[in-house]
């Protein structure tokens, strides 16, 4: 993948001396590049969590009047699309541990708004359903969307490609860390 110990460009050596001017130029480009990389509004990692940490601030009041947290919040728009499902399949549609979302659904279904059950085909698997409050809260919750879409100065088409956008992205990271060895 990435070695951090190599050389970011390598010395070239001509007939017209060890740096013509060109390969010069080409260094001072590369050296103003490179320290523009380590900047850290230059980086698409501090952009994505930025935004996140913003976004989830947005949620926030917003969720609060339905008695959730964000990530309860997600794990109810995947039942809301989906329910009965076994909690390693929400695990890994949200992309969390069960050490992160066992806790989250405890804490749901104290709530009253989802109830776990083993499945009684395997006992291994323990299957989360919505109970009737759950399913109830789905539409005083399809208002958020809208909400958030009038905050922000996007139309609904650019949002919508930005997901799919940043959705490739994800999607390409993860086929990343599958193929690779990142420590």
């Amino acid at each position: 993948m990435y070695n951090l110990n190599e050389q970011p460009f390598k010395k070239t050596f001509t007939n017209n001396g060890p740096w013509p001017v060109k390969d010069v130029m080409t260094m001072k480009v590369k050296e103003s590049a490179l320290a523009n990389a380590q900047l850290l509004d230059h980086q698409l990692c501090f952009a994505l969590y930025s935004t996140s940490l913003a976004m989830t601030k947005l949620y926030k009041p917003l969720l609060g009047e339905l008695g959730l947290t964000y990530p309860q919040y997600l794990v109810m728009l995947a039942l809301w699309e989906t329910d009965q499902q076994a909690v390693s399949n929400l695990g890994a549609k949200l992309a969390l541990d069960s050490g992160t979302l066992t806790p989250l659904l405890k804490r749901l279904e104290a709530a009253e708004l989802v109830s776990r059950q083993r499945d009684a085909q395997d006992e291994r698997r323990v299957v989360v359903s919505l109970t009737s409050a759950g399913k109830k809260l789905k539409q005083p919750a399809a208002r958020i969307p809208a909400c958030l879409i009038q905050s922000v100065t996007c139309d609904v088409s650019e949002i919508s490609e930005l997901t799919q956008r940043i959705q490739q992205l994800r999607d390409q990271l993860r086929s990343a860390q599958s193929h690779e060895d990142i420590p």
